[in-house]
Order: structure tokens, then sequence, then C-alpha cells
């Protein structure tokens, strides 16, 4: 028998309007907020940054592809990676679809990480992805938009992430758990996991000069994070305890290492 509240359909579409209320106004305060997010100041961008392409090096304004917009996903990749952030990952599986539309609208998309190319291009085909992904390895990049630190930013806890300076110097004790399990998943050291950062930033190009227009970071990327979307719509909604989430390849292997575990546990109490 169910704990959650029911009714009859009559009752149900009542709590459903109400609830439609309160979801036009959230959609309402979302095209207001992209309006604001639309009328930031631009900031010219003078300092040349060069990235290694599956076309080549590339300068920031060769990442427009021709197009007046540009949109870059900070994907947590460091050069000591052997793998993709799994969050970034998941996030990944969903705009890699979007690419193309965004692609034939005017706006071009790109990935940045620190790590290697190759390393990228691999993971990228183990991944079966086809967005654009560029590296940022030897360049000032990632830390110019705060989303990498140095290790020497990491000792004092002079940094800066989503906005906040930070506070505090980082070492092995201080890493949480669940942040050296995701480590542990990428095949990094916790502490070389963490001076990646996730984060997302536009740029436009008029007249031949490119703009920096907005950055976010952090939990301002829920929107962009497409399960998400569709959990919140789910009866249970995220329903959460701890970092649930792996590389897409990874989960049927995980079961079946479960299951086997499971089945050694029984096969060991019956003896």
């Amino acid at each position: 028998m169910t704990t959650h509240v029911t009714a009859s359909r009559d009752a149900w579409l009542e709590a459903r309007r109400d609830l439609l209320a309160a979801e036009k106004d959230l959609t309402r305060r979302s095209d207001e907020v992209a309006r604001l997010r639309q009328a930031l100041p631009w900031v010219r961008v003078d300092k040349s940054y060069t990235f290694d392409t599956d076309q080549g090096r590339a300068s920031l304004a060769d990442l427009f592809r021709g197009r007046s917009q540009l949109l870059v996903y900070h994907f947590m990749f460091g050069p000591e990676y052997q793998a993709g952030c799994i969050s970034c990952s998941s996030i990944a599986d969903g705009f890699n679809g979007i690419a193309v539309h965004l692609e034939n609208h005017d706006v071009a998309f790109t990935a940045i990480s620190r790590a290697p190319l190759a390393k990228l291009q691999a993971f990228k085909q183990r991944m079966g992805w086809s967005f654009a992904w560029g590296s940022s390895a030897g360049g000032d990049f990632n830390y110019d938009f705060n989303v990498s630190i140095t290790e020497e930013q990491q000792r004092r806890g002079n940094y800066e992430y989503n906005y906040a300076r930070g506070t505090h110097a980082m070492d092995a004790k201080t890493v949480p758990p669940a942040v050296a399990q995701n480590a542990d998943r990428v095949g990094a050291d916790p502490i070389a996991y963490v001076r990646e950062r996730p984060g997302m930033s536009a740029f436009v190009r008029e007249d031949g000069v490119v703009y920096h227009t907005y950055s976010t970071y952090a939990r301002g990327l829920d929107g962009l994070w497409g399960m998400y979307q569709w959990l919140d719509r789910a009866p249970k909604g995220r329903n959460e305890t701890g970092v649930w989430w792996r590389h897409h390849d990874r989960y049927e292997a995980e079961r079946q290492a479960q299951a086997a575990s499971a089945g050694a546990s029984c096969c060991a109490a019956g003896a």
C-alpha cells in the first residue's frame, strides 16, 4: 500500500491546475532571468588563447567556425585523469545530440579541457560522442575562466570559483569521500581531481572582436544537465543518496559485478 497521497481524477486535476499556475510563473521568471543574462555587459577578450583541436591548432576566434556566437562547456578532464569526470560525462550525453542544432542556429559549441588532445579523442571515441572538444593544455584559458586552479592555489586556498574566493587549503584529508570516489572512477588522485571544476562560458564575435558575455558554474549548470530535468518530473524526483550515476558504458559492468559478488556471498553463506 502506498504512503503517498492518492485522490480521484477530479481532485488530481484541481491540484494539477494549481501546479500549472506555479509552473507558468516559473517559466516567466526563467524568461526574465534569460533576458538579464543577455543584458550583461560584454568584456573584450584581448588575451591570445590557443587550443589543440581535431583540425589542428586553433585560436578562440577559430572556435566560432564562422558563427557569431560560441558556447564553451568546461569539461573536467585534467592531465592526470584517465577518463572524463562522470558528472561532466552525464551532461555531455545530453548536449552531444543538441550541438548540431546549435551549430545550425549561428551558435558554435565546443567542450574544452586541460587533458592532452589524444586523451580527449580516445575518451570521446569510447563514449560515442561527436561534439567538438579541444585541449587548452599549456595555456591559461582554464585558469582565467576559473575552472582550474594551480597546485600553489590549492595549497594556499587562494582561488576563485563560482564568483567566490576560496578561503581554505585542500589536502587529502579535506576531500569529501564522494569526491574521492569520483576521482577513483576517472583514475585520478583526489587532490589532482579537484584542481578541475565544471562550468560553461559564452562568447560573441562582432567586427572581428571576441567578447566574453557569460559564465556559470556549480549548480548554475543544473539546467544544462538533461537527466535532472527529467528526474524532476519523475514521480520520486531526484531520489538521491550519494553519487549514483556512472559513465554510460559502465552501468551494465557494475550490475554484473554486483550480481557476481552477491552470488559469491550466497555461496559462502551456504558453505
